[in-house]
């Protein structure tokens, strides 16, 4: 099983061998006789989301469910390892393949399910990536409309292109579509790469290839560590979830950063989360549930909130002390923030010895001389994931955002363990990069889907969800899902 795979590679990258192994299997909670990878993509949601930009549901080029289940496999293991040698008696961990699919599509799970009357637009169409005029195929990125605007302007765009083109362009990370204009596709194709580089560096963005080969040009380990100084150990195991009792400060935003610290606290640790003055602003962003958006609290429901402004001597003197009294520190910084701040690893650990400091970056520990942005679709791009397509485009669902989270979360949990027992604090770096590389790159064949008394199925009779809305509602995931003003997937875990 591929999942199970992943799970112990993993480990041996992180060099622990726990003494509990995690069950895994394919349904777990979910009462649907889910027999294989293809099964769970077409039930849980991710074929429906992944096809959305081309109009269909369409199965992932990779195993991805059985990945991400292998990941969240050797967080519960760890986990056990932690709590036990903390004084619990953990004996047994389950997990499964739909839990993980769930928990992957969760976002977009819980925009469909919000009490919000705020309809989604997504819609298929022509989409990244694009081509130059010699045929090499790129993506594009940028996160500000004026880089957006000054590139398409260097190449001679129609203004009201350009303008109809940024909404879906900056959406695609939570529409998981991006139907640009036609006319900026071609626009592209109108120039050598070489003149489309200029003009990104021009207008300050940032622009990849999209690679023809499904491996990693480089191969990175899933996370590196290094000791810090000084030493300390968590407080003993008094019950509950296996992290009881340890204390995460966490500065994050987007997908990637909070992710982690949600595994995190669903183990059971309690996180703090850092904000800027007035709160993180994807808070406001539509749909809202309840009183914050739903897409936020999907990652941060749960988390103790703090407002800090980073930005001042204060507001830095300010973290320092929470973090003095935590056990792990995690962040999303841009390169070199952490340092310039004064918050770096070696700083940190001098105020609270033992820290276990954890950088989850773009593309660490890639040596870039001038990196591009680390984000989603580029990765993708340069690490093969996008290969792995029958179109070789990156999957507007934000693979690497999520797997980067989940294996931030394991490099914590293995050095919280390893602190456990050497008393030692460390620095864990891993990245979108490094997670990209946990994917296994087995080929993958699409799904053939069938048409039945109006509903679409696989041959075998698996049901291909097509409304998220609908699979909130199926009786048969009520055990896997939690309902309130949204729905969102519950722990994907079982301790005994």
């Amino acid at each position: 099983m591929i999942a199970e795979r992943v799970a112990a590679g993993l480990l041996r990258e992180l060099g622990e061998v726990p003494a509990v192994w995690c069950d895994i299997d394919w349904p777990g909670p979910v009462e649907m006789a889910l027999r294989d990878e293809s099964a769970v993509q077409a039930a849980c949601g991710i074929m429906h989301v992944h096809g959305r930009a081309s109009g269909s549901p369409r199965r992932l080029g990779v195993d991805y469910a059985s990945a991400v289940a292998g990941v969240l496999a050797a967080h519960g293991m760890l986990a056990a390892e932690l709590a036990r040698a903390r004084g619990a008696r953990v004996e047994s961990v389950r997990t499964s393949v739909a839990q993980a699919a769930l928990l992957a599509v969760g976002q977009h799970l819980a925009v469909a399910t919000t009490d919000d009357d705020w309809g989604e637009r997504w819609a298929c169409g022509p989409r990244p990536p694009f081509r130059s005029q010699d045929g090499i195929r790129f993506e594009l990125e940028t996160l500000n409309p004026e880089g957006w605007q000054r590139f398409w302007n260097h190449l001679g765009a129609e203004p009201a292109d350009v303008a109809a083109g940024w909404w879906p362009f900056q959406q695609r990370f939570a529409t998981a579509s991006c139907a640009l204009p036609e006319s900026l596709l071609s626009r592209t194709r109108r120039f050598p790469f070489r003149d489309l580089l200029k003009a990104a560096g021009q207008a300050e963005v940032s622009v990849l290839p999209v690679r023809d080969e499904p491996g990693q040009p480089t191969r990175v380990p899933a996370c590196t560590f290094r000791d810090l100084p000084g030493s300390s150990r968590a407080r003993p195991w008094t019950g509950g979830e296996p992290l009881d009792g340890i204390v995460v400060v966490e500065s994050t935003r987007r997908i990637q950063g909070p992710m982690a610290g949600h595994v995190l606290r669903m183990l059971g640790a309690e996180v703090i989360r850092v904000e800027p003055p007035g709160g993180d602003p994807m808070r406001g962003i539509p749909p809202i549930s309840g009183d914050r958006s739903a897409r936020f609290r999907v990652l941060n429901d749960g988390k103790r909130v703090t407002e800090i402004d980073l930005k001042t001597a204060a507001g830095r003197e300010e973290l320092r002390e929470l973090v003095a009294g935590a056990d792990a520190f995690v962040h999303n910084w841009a390169p070199g923030r952490a340092e310039r701040d004064g918050l770096d690893a070696d700083e940190l650990a001098r105020v609270r010895p033992g820290l276990v400091h954890a950088w989850a970056s773009g593309w660490a520990p890639l040596p870039w001389p001038d990196p591009p942005l680390g984000t989603d679709f580029l990765v993708q791009a340069h690490s093969g994931l996008a290969a792995t397509e029958p179109d070789r485009a990156p999957s507007l669902m934000t693979l690497t955002d999520i797997m980067g989270g989940l294996v931030c979360a394991a490099g914590v949990l293995a050095a919280l363990l390893r602190r456990e027992r050497t008393g030692l604090g460390a620095r864990v770096d891993s990245s979108l990069y490094s997670a990209a590389g946990v994917i296994p790159r087995s080929p993958a064949g699409p799904a053939r889907l069938l048409e039945r008394d109006g509903r679409m199925v696989l041959p075998d009779g698996t049901p291909v969800c097509t409304d998220l809305r609908e699979l909130a509602a199926d009786p048969r995931f009520k055990r896997a899902l939690n309902h309130t003003t949204h729905v969102s997937p519950q722990p994907p875990w079982e301790f005994a």
